[in-house]
């Protein structure tokens, strides 16, 4: 076929037509965010949250998660913010998954708006930050007593539409009702008077105690102490003393892909009430450690610069409490501490930090432990931590798989939530907390960026200061020692 130029001029307009096509323009569309004065008389910090939803299956705010079943988030930090003043989401306001309420399509959504008040703490080390002060979630945004947010909106979304949509934050989480003491499991809450110094303000630290059959009716019994780490515990979790639900409505698990996982976990929680009542389980005290703080549901049980000395006040301040208390027998010999995942991290890290301390410990899938592994990343030598990058191509690093391997959400997608959900370390997620543990304080008093949030390249001068706390880097210097 003869090609002429006319034909080459037209072809191009036709790919320059879709190209423009493919590229959303900008968005004219802002979405307006304020609070009214019965909310608060004084102005508020914090991180103002935007959530658009496909469906109303459930408020928009309980649909945000990673992988591709989320649904869209945007956030924008706030200060001083009165309730005279709105707050305007625009088309350069980041976003996840998308990017920009440029790249929206037209269409139906169920938005809704939450603010994740901060407070401001003026710290020992003479630096003066905001940040979110765990209400008794589990320093959980979603749902932090406190917070204000709206009801969810239906709206006819159209980016090109030159409009301003209003949402109001009338509605207040309500505070969290504490749980019930029953004759097993006991709740308790001192003030850290180290906490309480570092962050200059009272801090407090809880534990949920499970009791020994005959706790009661041999008072000059006393028992050793199995300190179980993990994630923040309501109350003690897997002991029912009811048999299951046969009315439970069985859940999938998309997790572990197992139907009735719910009516699985009752069943395990009470052959545990069984077990634990029965004539041959040797009788101890298990203890479940409440150290939510302003950066994730745990503390991950050691002194950092960014948390303060959460593992000294745990072993000097709340472990002795609980053994007075609670008649434990008060000596190393007859301790022991297990956790899985972050628990795991942390059994071993206590293990490690405070050797007299612990008689053993059983970690179970731990955190990375040895930071040439954090997760898929070598922090030491590689360059980037989103992309395995090679002299001509770079693929990116997974964050998650599931059980068949198949990859739910890159390493790079993760962080980009995170940095939706807060700056400066203030998501109250995975990597943030650990880089609030494992790296130092800035200049500016927030936690030291491992790498840089958007682009993934690593920072590896804070990067060799996590050797100070990596337990496999710890334990191969005591070994060398010895």
């Amino acid at each position: 076929m003869k090609i002429t130029a006319t034909t080459w001029t037209a072809t191009l307009v036709i790919l320059l037509a879709q190209m423009t096509a493919y590229g959303a323009p900008p968005s004219k569309l802002k979405i307006a965010v304020s609070y009214p004065s019965s909310a608060s008389s004084a102005p508020l910090d914090g991180r103002m949250l935007l959530l658009i939803s496909t469906n109303n299956k459930s408020e928009p705010r309980f649909q945000i998660r990673d992988g591709v079943r989320t649904q869209q988030i945007f956030g924008m930090d706030v200060n001083g913010l009165s309730s005279n003043r709105t707050v305007v989401f625009d088309n350069q306001i980041l976003g996840y998954p998308r990017n920009s309420l440029s790249d929206i399509p037209p269409g139906e959504y169920w938005v809704q708006a939450l603010l994740h008040k901060y407070e401001t703490f003026h710290r020992a080390d003479g630096h003066i930050v905001k940040l979110p002060m765990d209400q008794g979630e589990g320093q959980h945004w979603n749902r932090s007593p406190g917070n204000l947010y709206s009801m969810p909106k239906k709206i006819k979304f159209d980016p090109i539409q030159d409009e301003i949509i209003n949402i109001t934050l009338d509605q207040v989480i309500p505070p969290i009702a504490p749980p019930d003491d029953t004759k097993y499991i006991k709740h308790i809450k001192i003030k850290s008077e180290l906490l309480s110094k570092f962050w200059g303000r009272p801090m407090h630290l809880g534990a949920a105690i499970l009791l020994p059959e005959g706790f009661d009716e041999h008072p000059e019994a006393r028992y050793p102490l199995i300190i179980n780490h993990g994630h923040f515990p309501y109350t003690f979790g897997g002991f029912r003393e009811t048999p299951p639900d046969p009315n439970l409505k069985p859940v999938h698990s998309d997790r572990f892909n197992m139907p009735g996982y719910n009516k699985i976990v009752q069943q395990h929680a009470y052959d545990m009430y069984k077990q634990w009542t029965g004539p041959d389980m040797p009788r101890f005290i298990i203890i479940e450690i409440q150290h939510a703080n302003q950066y994730y549901d745990d503390s991950y049980a050691v002194n950092s610069q960014n948390l303060g000395p959460y593992g000294d006040a745990i072993m000097h301040e709340l472990v002795p409490h609980i053994e007075k208390k609670f008649r434990g027998l008060e000596k190393g010999w007859a301790r022991f501490t297990y956790g899985g995942s972050t628990g795991g991290w942390e059994a071993l890290a206590v293990q490690i930090f405070y050797p007299d301390d612990f008689n053993g410990c059983f970690a179970a899938c731990p955190d990375p432990i040895d930071f040439r592994a954090y997760t898929v990343v070598d922090i030491y030598e590689d360059e980037n931590a989103y992309y395995d990058k090679g002299p001509w191509s770079q693929t990116p690093r997974p964050g998650q798989r599931n059980y068949l391997g198949e990859v739910s959400t890159t390493l790079g997608q993760i962080n980009q939530l995170e940095l939706v959900l807060g700056t400066h370390s203030r998501s109250g997620s995975q990597w943030d907390i650990w880089e609030a543990v494992y790296s130092p304080v800035g200049d500016d008093g927030y936690p030291k960026r491992l790498w840089d949030k958007s682009t993934g390249k690593i920072d590896k001068d804070v990067a060799n200061f996590g050797k100070r706390i990596s337990t496999c880097d710890i334990s191969l210097s005591v070994i060398g020692k010895s």
